[in-house]
């Protein structure tokens, strides 16, 4: 608690005694009685002593555990406990830093009798991860506002957003490298599947449902209808979390690395669901691997990083950071029959370096990359077009780029990309 004067009435003292001699040498009661009033406020204020203080906060959450973009609305009741009217009260809330107030105000003045209460409400808007409120900060004058107490409040209040993922089904662009498991990934090879591959000679023991019978009665030769098979793969998500990706074209745009991270969360559920063993990785200061694997636990392990784990921070990782060498730990990682989707804006010349060389060491590669750029200005349409090159370059290399527009839905743009990759 801090106690300090405001200074308020600092030169009041001096201005009252000149006015209270000009009214007495020229006759002036008027002036004579502004100097009395004057002197009079200024040795009130002079004896002033802080209000004794005695404040509680209560703090209501109408969601404390929602979805990333919710809308929560936060109300905050201040109540005065003392025996002494407050006649000036200041409250400001601590809301945490990741939230941003969309409606209301987080800030309060008023005064309150004795066991009067205030209330005040606003409105933030969630993000994933876990957020504490941070104490409020209290301001309380007496009457004549010549002194003042600062002090805190406390009411422990956790918003915890965890984000339910969604999925984006076939929509997500996978290449033929696959695992020796029935899946949903067409290979080049024959056997069991639904779609027709070729025909061979007929070998003894092969099913008779998959014998050419048509071709038997018109030629009388014995033939096997072989179908494209589909098997599973083994897939990374890799995120670029690097200072560089951290990119917005907008104040109230959450960034590239965030729409990576959402992105991210829907991809695997997707996967997932279709039977590939998915697993995550960081690009950044911040070691995080997650083994490609299966089931529900597997599930809830990749929900709990995306949702709370440092290497997703919403803010730009700090400090050193040597990219060659994090390649070298990636690749230490990575299973020699992994693929990889790599989600990065694209924005710096060694975002290109990483899927080329991944490539190059026999991982088939696909990359997503949420476009942080805008056309508002001339440096703008230069950061794009930039950008573009840089997509056009890796495309060039034969890696799979999906150039996506934040604006529309992932699932919708990757539908599109596979469209015209099927042509």
């Amino acid at each position: 608690m801090t106690v300090r004067e405001t200074n308020r009435w600092y030169g009041v003292s001096a201005i009252a005694l000149l006015a209270a001699a000009v009214g007495t040498i020229f006759g002036s009661p008027e002036t004579l009685l502004a100097g009395v009033i004057g002197v009079a406020f200024a040795a009130y204020a002079r004896t002033a002593t802080p209000p004794e203080t005695t404040l509680d906060l209560a703090r209501t959450v109408s969601d404390p555990e929602p979805q990333p973009g919710d809308e929560i609305q936060i109300e905050v009741e201040i109540e005065n406990t003392g025996e002494n009217t407050l006649p000036d009260i200041r409250v400001i809330d601590g809301v945490p830093d990741g939230l941003r107030v969309t409606a209301g105000s987080p800030r309060l003045g008023t005064a309150l009798r004795p066991g009067k209460k205030a209330v005040f409400s606003y409105t933030v808007e969630s993000v994933r991860g876990e957020h504490t409120f941070a104490l409020a900060q209290v301001l309380v004058r007496d009457f004549s506002g010549a002194v003042e107490h600062e002090f805190e409040l406390e009411d422990v209040t956790t918003i915890t957003c965890t984000p339910q993922f969604a999925t984006t089904a076939e929509d997500v662009p996978l290449r033929e490298q696959t695992i020796r498991h029935t899946g949903r990934i067409a290979t080049r090879e024959g056997g069991t599947g639904v779609e027709f591959f070729a025909t061979r000679e007929y070998r003894p023991g092969d099913p008779l449902s998959r014998i050419d019978w048509k071709r038997k009665a018109r030629t009388g030769e014995l033939t096997t209808v072989e179908f494209r098979e589909e098997q599973t793969a083994t897939v990374v998500l890799l995120v670029d979390v690097r200072a560089d990706a951290y990119l917005t074209h907008d104040s109230d745009d959450p960034g590239a690395v965030e729409h990576s991270v959402r992105a991210v969360g829907d991809a695997f559920s997707a996967l997932l669901d279709n039977g590939d063993r998915v697993g995550i990785a960081a690009f950044g200061p911040e070691e995080l691997w997650l083994s490609p694997g299966t089931g529900e636990y597997h599930r809830a392990e990749a929900r709990e990083l995306l949702s709370h784990a440092e290497a997703f921070s919403r803010k730009p990782p700090e400090g050193s950071f040597y990219s060659t060498l994090k390649l070298r730990w990636l690749r230490r990682r990575l299973p020699s029959d992994a693929q990889v989707v790599f989600f990065s804006p694209l924005c710096d010349s060694f975002a290109l370096e990483i899927p080329r060389r991944l490539d190059a060491m026999g991982h088939a590669m696909t990359v997503i990359s949420p476009d942080p750029t805008s056309d508002g200005t001339t440096g703008q349409r230069l950061a794009w077009a930039e950008r573009q090159h840089r997509l056009q370059s890796l495309r060039a290399s034969g890696i799979r780029v999906v150039d996506w527009n934040t604006d529309d839905s992932l699932g919708i743009t990757m539908a599109r990309a596979n469209r015209r990759w099927r042509r």
